[in-house]
């Protein structure tokens, strides 16, 4: 009988593990990279990105005007290592996730709370490739706002 339930839970999770999407597995490193921010787990953090990974913004300077702000991936991870965990927790959507081979994009609408208090909203843009058979973030860039944000 022993030998039974073991068969059976190899046959379930192997199940489990055909059954997942490409998608499923983009949406998991995104959701990975969220977990590492908000537990201040920089391993966990840096695990979900590439090499060579891109982080920009869009903003608007004093007279309103967009434009773009580059950030290093470096910066954010220094960042995230001196938080409390749970300080900063960025809660997403999934809207949109594409894939092509080893490329995919994913549009997820957020609301960003810091130390437990809303602090403004957005959309982030990912970019991921597979490498060596695991999705990384290559590239995210992001809008910001205060006003007009769905808490």
């Amino acid at each position: 009988m022993k030998y039974f339930f073991i068969l059976l839970t190899a046959a379930l999770c192997s199940l489990y593990m055909k059954a997942q999407t490409a998608e499923d597995s983009v949406k998991a490193v995104i959701n990975k990279m969220f977990t590492g921010m908000k537990n201040a787990d920089v391993d966990l953090l840096k695990s979900s990105f590439a090499d060579s990974m891109i982080l920009q913004t869009i903003a608007r300077d004093k007279e309103g005007k967009v434009f773009v702000r580059n950030e290093t991936a470096a910066g954010f991870i220094d960042f995230i290592s001196k938080e409390i965990p749970g300080n900063a927790d960025e809660q997403i959507i999934f809207d949109v996730v594409k894939v092509d081979g080893p490329l995919a994009i994913a549009w997820t609408p957020y609301n960003f709370y810091y130390k437990g208090q809303f602090s403004h909203c957005g959309v982030n843009s990912f970019q991921l490739v597979r490498f060596n058979g695991q999705w990384k973030i290559q590239y995210i860039i992001d809008t910001r706002k205060r006003q007009g944000c769905s808490q």
